[in-house]
């Protein structure tokens, strides 16, 4: 009883820690969502050869938003697979808000950050490149925006209070959990058997990440803090965990073999992203 008490008090103070960090951040995101939304959407419509660094860029923004908008474009023959999957390969949906909630780690944000940005462009590139014509097939515009929520007008304080909490429950279920299997097998045991040290486990860290929601980042990230992944292997996870922006995209997208084919491509860029990181010793 002594051990679930201290489990659950340690839970507890870890996650209450992040509370005011977590509520600033998505403050901020939703003014950003809810005063430019539509300027971003027009910006990425008139991309044409810079697709690929401009969704990188718009990718590396916390939640899933974007990567959402940039399935519905792409459904809609907007934008090219390179730039769709430059925006998937950045995103990493509530990851680097959880490690902004978690003070003294800049360095592990913009090494995270820096990684799949590089990722996301060289990725992109190469896939209008040498993939376009396998995976995509033409494309009408429709209606581009019916799944971003874009068009949702609340203001910004509930949304960013709804996301807190939502995020909280989360971080503060897996953070539970984590820290019960730790106290009860050790970090040892739990590291071994996500193949800690292996260069199998960008494989394993991959499949995670498509976890359609905000617990696939929250698992990653977590278990990253605790030493459990490599930073090979929460790059590779975190590169396929766009949130639901597959789900949207199999959703409006009528060509389920695109989706598909896309789906094995983005798995292909983040697991080969995290062996070549594991290989240079990251």
């Amino acid at each position: 009883m002594e051990l679930l008490e201290h489990i659950f008090l340690h839970t507890v103070e870890d996650s209450l820690r992040m509370l005011p960090f977590l509520f600033a951040a998505f403050l901020l995101l939703e003014g950003l969502e809810h005063y430019s939304s539509a300027w971003i959407r027009r910006t990425l419509t008139k991309i044409e050869k810079a697709g690929p660094v401009v969704g990188a860029v718009f990718g590396c923004i916390p939640q899933c938003g974007f990567s959402v908008m940039a399935a519905n474009l792409y459904s809609g023959g907007v934008i090219s697979v390179g730039t769709l999957l430059a925006v998937f390969l950045a995103t990493s949906d509530e990851a680097v808000l959880i490690l902004v909630g978690h003070p003294g780690n800049g360095t592990a944000i913009f090494s995270l950050l820096a990684a799949k940005l590089i990722i996301a462009i060289a990725a992109g590139y190469l896939a209008d490149l040498f993939f376009a014509r396998l995976i995509s097939t033409k494309k009408e515009i429709e209606d581009l925006c019916h799944h971003c929520g874009c068009h949702n007008h609340h203001g910004i304080l509930r949304p960013a209070l709804n996301h807190t909490v939502r995020l909280f429950a989360y971080i503060f279920l897996c953070t539970l959990i984590l820290n019960g299997v730790i106290e009860a097998v050790g970090l040892d045991s739990v590291s071994t058997f996500l193949l800690n040290g292996s260069i199998l486990q960008p494989f394993l860290a991959a499949l995670l990440g498509f976890i359609p929601n905000c617990a696939a980042s929250v698992l990653l990230t977590e278990l990253y803090l605790g030493g459990a992944l490599s930073f090979a292997s929460v790059i590779a996870g975190l590169c396929t965990n766009a949130g639901v922006g597959l789900i949207v995209l199999f959703k409006v997208n009528p060509d389920k073999k695109e989706c598909v084919k896309f789906t094995g491509l983005l798995y292909a860029c983040a697991v080969i992203a995290g062996v070549l990181l594991h290989l240079a010793g990251f």
